[in-house]
């Protein structure tokens, strides 16, 4: 009998169902390489509902389920039959996750904590199942297919004109390796008094897994000496790219750099996806920056549980 993720690999690779990015079969077994996760199913008969896949792990004897490194997000992914009315499109998703729910559940987390996806509007069934929710913000440009349209909604002084200052005297490239930039990440950090918080190995493998499955894409600024500036890693599928890693070189990097970095990723990724998510950030200057290309404030939930207030404190620094 096939366990739960090779059924959800299958899912997964069939391309029957539309799963996003972040809740991939391949995701999945790339972040958590080396930890564990599984696959939430849930079934009306031989019918596939819908998927909510976890990360996990163990302190003192006790399960957290968390999200993985660089994931922004996780939860359910429905599969929805054709032709449903709002009424029973609320009734399916909540018969949906009852199931998952109660196989989540029987695993014993005594501390849970996931980021939805902007396109999970209904909590209830979570609520009913005592957990709690807060609502966060990302900030999303919804189609980057036109790219002069998505340019003149930027900040005419604090994005265009930086942009317009950098364009001439600067080269963008997209084949950095994974290595490469793994490397630039991390002396990044050290610039900055700060140890990376992620490992080298990690982001080599993930920047080099998605770029080489046509999902992601590593781009780096340079100027007419040749010399690195800044780079930026972005994950997309066809409905949306994420931008989830960036570095800069302290002794070089001016104000403008990331804008225009940002402007040759969207120039680049406007055939290949149709939103762009900056991936922001709560923090009031990150917010103010990203919304400043014209980006729109999107909504997610948080969805939390906890039972063990230490296993709680402990799940969150063991991604």
């Amino acid at each position: 009998m096939l366990s739960n993720k090779e059924k959800y690999k299958m899912i997964c690779e069939s391309g029957e169902y539309y799963v996003p990015l972040f809740l991939q079969h391949w995701w999945m077994e790339t972040v958590c390489s080396g930890k564990q996760w599984d696959v939430a199913l849930a079934f009306d008969g031989d019918r596939l509902m819908g998927a909510m896949p976890y990360h996990y792990g163990k302190k003192f004897g006790m399960t957290y389920i968390v999200e993985p490194q660089l994931t922004q997000f996780s939860g359910p992914v429905f599969f929805y039959p054709k032709n449903l009315t709002e009424s029973h499109r609320l009734d399916f998703e909540n018969r949906t996750v009852a199931q998952l729910i109660n196989q989540i559940d029987s695993t014993g987390p005594k501390f849970f904590l996931q980021n939805f996806s902007p396109l999970i509007t209904n909590w209830l069934p979570f609520y009913w199942a005592g957990y709690k929710q807060t609502t966060r913000y990302t900030y999303r440009i919804a189609d980057i297919t036109d790219p002069q349209r998505v340019f003149d909604a930027f900040d005419p002084e604090k994005r265009q004109r930086k942009i317009r200052r950098y364009v001439q005297t600067t080269l963008v490239r997209y084949n950095m390796s994974a290595s490469e930039f793994a490397a630039f990440h991390h002396s990044y950090w050290n610039a900055k008094g700060r140890k990376d918080v992620l490992e080298k190995s990690f982001i080599d493998r993930v920047c080099s897994t998605a770029v080489e499955r046509g999902n992601g894409v590593i781009a780096s600024l340079y100027d007419q000496e040749d010399r690195l500036l800044a780079a930026r890693f972005v994950v997309f599928d066809s409905h949306c790219a994420y931008s989830l890693m960036s570095a800069q070189n302290m002794e070089l990097h001016k104000n403008g750099h990331s804008e225009l970095l940002f402007w040759m990723l969207l120039k680049y990724l406007s055939d290949k996806t149709l939103s762009f998510d900056f991936e922001g950030s709560m923090d009031a200057g990150i917010e103010y920056f990203y919304r400043s290309f014209g980006a729109k404030q999107t909504q997610f939930f948080e969805i939390s549980k906890c039972s063990n207030s230490l296993i709680g404190l402990i799940a969150k620094f063991h991604k």
